[in-house]
């Protein structure tokens, strides 16, 4: 089944002289197993939008259905939705709160009821996934480095075993070496799960290489949707709208306008190189 948005809005401070509006008639499938880019710029919607897929907050307008269902239905059961769409936070900080790594990623199996055992075991499989050294599982999580806390706080998500994972830019704050492994984690564990993934972030660099489809945000609507490829060919409307687009696209876009004949929908540096050596007569 999938994810719909339902032309959905939603409007901090109500009916209040202070009310912003923070997402405009939003329509968006997000169907099984995809792994999707979520991005805009700082206030484009990004957060709002994924916090409505956990059910954290409540549409002003519209509706969302999640494996054919209504969650606005009175007799729908929230607890079930959490369980099975799994949010990680950009502060992963806010989601780590026990004495010891270990004991924290098992928090949310054992909140789903589950026994000791199969609690532990979804614990230790959760870490081994997300790669964490077993000789940090017993150590404090407040003593992790940031892009070790990234990956306790994805454990603790994943050990509940949901059917899709929500990240909200998981690599805030992280050097480009941190980047990279968080990302490249994320993209092995989709491609060994088929688990439907949503990374949330602002930068086009992040995701280039790794996501089927690119959602762009701006002032709580869809600017775009589609492969990397179709959402690189706009790039003077992302740039109008303060997002920029990977170097490898803004090279090729200058090559292109400097007279080579070079692909400017190659997305990769891969992709990128062989274009270039092409026009070259390499």
């Amino acid at each position: 089944m999938s994810m719909i948005l339902d032309h959905v809005s939603y409007r901090y401070g109500g009916d209040t002289p202070l009310a912003v509006t923070a997402l405009k008639d939003v329509c968006l499938q997000i169907p099984d197993g995809q792994f999707v880019g979520l991005i805009g710029h700082t206030g484009s919607g990004k957060s709002t939008l994924v916090q409505h897929m956990n059910g954290l907050l409540r549409a002003s307008s519209g509706h969302i259905y999640w494996n054919g269902e209504d969650i606005y239905d009175k007799e729908y059961d929230m607890k079930k939705l959490r369980s099975q769409v799994g949010l990680v936070f950009q502060y992963p900080e806010h989601q780590l709160f026990e004495t010891d790594v270990f004991s924290d990623v098992c928090f949310g199996p054992r909140n789903l009821g589950l026994d000791k055992r199969e609690t532990e075991l979804r614990a230790y499989d959760a870490l081994k996934k997300v790669g964490l050294p077993d000789e940090l599982f017993y150590q404090s999580p407040f003593d992790l480095s940031g892009g070790q806390k990234r990956r306790a706080a994805i454990a603790g998500v994943l050990a509940m075993k949901p059917q899709m994972l929500i990240l909200d830019e998981p690599t805030a704050g992280l050097d480009p070496k941190g980047r990279d492994e968080i990302l490249g984690q994320i993209k092995q564990l989709q491609t060994q799960t088929g688990m439907t993934i949503l990374l949330v972030s602002h930068s086009m660099e992040d995701v280039a290489e790794y996501v089927d489809r690119i959602v762009v945000m701006n002032q709580g609507s869809i600017l775009f949707d589609g492969s990397p490829r179709e959402v690189f060919a706009h790039n003077r409307e992302l740039e109008e709208v303060g997002l920029a687009v990977p170097q490898v696209t803004d090279l090729l876009h200058r090559l292109k306008d400097a007279g080579f004949e070079v692909d400017t929908g190659a997305t990769t540096v891969k992709e990128a190189s062989a274009t270039i050596l092409q026009a070259l007569g390499y």
